[in-house]
């Protein structure tokens, strides 16, 4: 079984319209929610053997907070500058190149294609708030994403009651 977790960094300021789009900073409802959603996963046990972050700051930032949650060395984090500004196909392209070895794997990106990607996956899913997380289970190789069906499906965000 293989799990992947996209998540959508949390909330960033725009206070700064000066300030290039890959530096925006969490704004104080993403520092809050990150915690809280990283608290989440590591209540359920997640123990990621990789994540994969974009280099935009409000990206890494949220991977950092959720990654310390769960144990994970914050210097493990893989930044990929294939995960800014993707295509869903990009994305996919991705996950197919992850090793089999590999059982659990969080890749921490932005929206519109995150979203796209886990309506791809599950057409239960049609929209990602920020700091949001889709979790799809396989019983594939990662190189079969995207054209297998998931075994499990789950959703979390931060206003989910």
């Amino acid at each position: 079984m293989k799990t992947l977790f996209l998540i959508r960094h949390a909330k960033s300021s725009r206070d700064d319209p000066a300030s290039p789009d890959k530096d925006r900073p969490l704004d104080a409802r993403g520092k809050r929610d990150a915690p809280m959603m990283g608290t989440r996963l590591a209540k359920r046990d997640v123990k990621p053997d990789l994540i994969l972050s974009s280099p935009a700051r409000r990206a890494l930032t949220t991977a950092q907070i959720i990654a310390k949650k769960l144990d994970y060395h914050v210097k493990d984090i893989v930044v990929d500058e294939q995960l800014y500004a993707a295509a869903v196909d990009d994305l996919l392209s991705v996950i197919h190149k992850l090793g089999d070895k590999l059982k659990c794997v969080m890749l921490f990106g932005h929206n519109p294609e995150l979203t796209e990607l886990a309506h791809r996956l599950s057409s239960e899913i049609t929209h990602m708030p920020t700091c949001a997380v889709a979790e799809f289970t396989f019983s594939a190789n990662w190189s079969d994403v995207g054209k297998a069906k998931p075994a499990r499906v789950a959703f979390d965000y931060p206003k989910k009651p």
